[in-house]
């Protein structure tokens, strides 16, 4: 009788050792997951920002470069079309580059995704 009190003992301290090392991992992946969470919101809400703040500057930069080169060339008419073909030129660079600029974000993100 004595073995299989033993035994019995011994089953007892390793299921309250698996079940607190299941509890654990559950509070773990709980942080991690709060920790990813939080993380993410921080960064939507800073890109947010500053691509407010970087899209009204632009758009300032954007009028008054128009007005530089339409008084330069006396057409404003002019003056908008280089600016708006310029942005055309940018964006289609951009478009050619888009491949390049998925795998950097993907790497970025899965270092921190999976940090």
């Amino acid at each position: 009788m004595n073995v299989f009190e033993s035994l019995n003992e011994t089953s007892n301290k390793a299921k309250d050792i698996g079940e607190r090392y299941v509890e654990s991992s559950h509070q773990y992946l709980k942080l991690k997951i709060f920790q990813q969470l939080t993380g993410a919101m921080s960064l939507f809400g800073k890109m947010l920002l500053i691509g407010a703040m970087l899209f009204i500057a632009f758009l300032f930069l954007a009028m008054s470069a128009a007005l530089a080169i339409g008084y330069l060339f006396n057409n404003f008419a002019i003056g908008t079309l280089i600016v708006g073909g310029s942005f055309l030129l940018i964006a289609f660079v951009i478009y050619l580059l888009r491949r390049r600029i998925d795998q950097k974000f993907i790497e970025v993100m899965s270092e921190n995704f999976f940090d």
